[in-house]
């Protein structure tokens, strides 16, 4: 029985894409390359020798003659640069039509839709923003009224932040299904997100993640998820990934709202029974916690951090185990601004059977669908996945 671990690295991007000028990035983007110099190099002694340098210079991390997994970077076929967008594309699902953002704010009629609907009188903000700076703003006038802070970004996501103290989780997250409800068609986000917070002031609010809920769109297509589900595989979510998928395809959901949790729960994952299983990570802290805050320091302790882990995992790999490890989209911390940046990802693929495989060098992928390509391949599944149309080239 064979075993697959699908590890993202949430915006660890290797390098702006060519069609850069469209998502309005900088040309110089490249978050991991950027942080390593940024930090004065890094130590990341697992994933130089899978190879990472060999897919993009890294300060601290040198090339491998002989990298431990096959390594190289792939191109997002799909038109966006935002999670959902991201690993529905490694899940085998290329968007045909990018979802709705909205760099001015939601229109009026969907502004006037929800206050009419959650009874909420007005609300706050109504722009993109950052999550933390929303509530510097804000928060306190929030919480003399109760008027929900609702707001955007770059991406494709309807947020509302409340207080804990001043509107119920119950009654956010009953907010947020109804705005789901209200985005629909040519509106239809992929992502409504609970933000609620604590503190007294703007001084001190913080966003309370364990208590953060994402309203994702049902993937409408098959993923890898689903298909590897109907074949009688386990289908495993650690961390935020059943939110992306809405749940669609997954067996067993794990938490883990931290990445020290989700790594943690991989570990235990791995050093379980062996049956027939895949297993969907991601690590979402290099995103949330230090690329949208331009904190490059944090970004970097991160990356260090699940180095360390990541050692502890692959050495406890079975013979026939797979474990790749990649990104969704790149969030520079070194560049201007606070949003994603349409970025190659990287890809490592490691597993003790591709040992005597000399070429390991997989070049750069024409789509993120390559990673699903290739489980399926290294499963034996190839047949089935190419019967039903799935996206995507095996690189194995």
């Amino acid at each position: 029985m064979k075993r697959v671990f699908l590890l993202v690295l949430d915006a660890c991007g290797v390098g702006a894409m060519p069609d850069w000028q469209e998502f309005n990035d900088p040309p110089n983007c490249n978050t991991l390359k950027n942080t390593s110099i940024a930090c004065n190099g890094l130590n990341l002694p697992n994933l130089e020798k899978l190879g990472l340098a060999n897919i993009c210079e890294m300060k601290g991390l040198k090339l491998q003659e002989n990298p431990q997994a096959l390594y190289g970077k792939a191109f997002e076929r799909s038109k966006g640069k935002d999670t959902t967008t991201g690993h529905w594309e490694i899940a085998g699902l290329i968007l045909e039509k990018a979802f709705p953002v909205y760099p001015t704010g939601f229109p009026k009629e969907i502004i006037e839709e929800f206050i009419k609907e959650t009874s909420c009188k007005n609300i706050f903000c109504n722009e993109p923003a950052s999550g933390t700076e929303v509530l510097k703003i804000f928060g306190e006038n929030h919480l003399k009224t109760a008027f929900p802070i609702v707001y955007t970004s770059a991406d494709s996501v309807f947020q509302i932040a409340t207080h804990i103290d001043k509107i119920s989780l119950e009654k956010l997250y009953e907010w947020c299904k109804i705005a789901r409800n209200i985005l629909k068609d040519k509106n239809e986000v992929a992502r409504v997100i609970a933000r609620p917070f604590a503190g007294d002031s703007a001084n001190n609010f913080y966003r309370i993640s364990e208590a953060r809920k994402d309203y994702a769109v049902k993937p409408y297509k098959k993923t890898i998820l689903s298909f590897l589900q109907e074949n009688n595989y386990e289908t495993v979510s650690i961390g935020k990934i059943a939110d992306i998928f809405s749940k669609d395809g997954i067996d067993t959901i794990i938490k883990g709202k931290s990445n020290s949790a989700c790594l943690d729960n991989l570990f235990q994952s791995i050093n379980s029974p062996i049956k027939s299983q895949f297993v969907f990570i991601n690590l979402v802290e290099t995103d949330s916690h230090f690329g949208h805050r331009n904190d490059f320091l944090g970004f970097g302790k991160a990356l260090e951090y699940i180095d360390l882990k990541l050692g502890e995992c692959l050495s406890n790999l079975k013979e026939e185990d797979l474990l790749i490890i990649t990104a969704d989209h790149g969030c520079d911390p070194t560049v201007a601004g606070t949003d994603h940046n349409r970025e190659y990802i990287p890809i490592l693929a490691y597993s003790k059977l591709f040992e005597n495989i000399k070429e390991k060098n997989i070049g750069i992928r024409e789509s993120f669908a390559d990673i699903s390509a290739t489980i399926v391949n290294f499963l034996g599944l190839d047949n089935k996945w190419q019967e039903n149309n799935m996206a995507g080239k095996s690189f194995y």
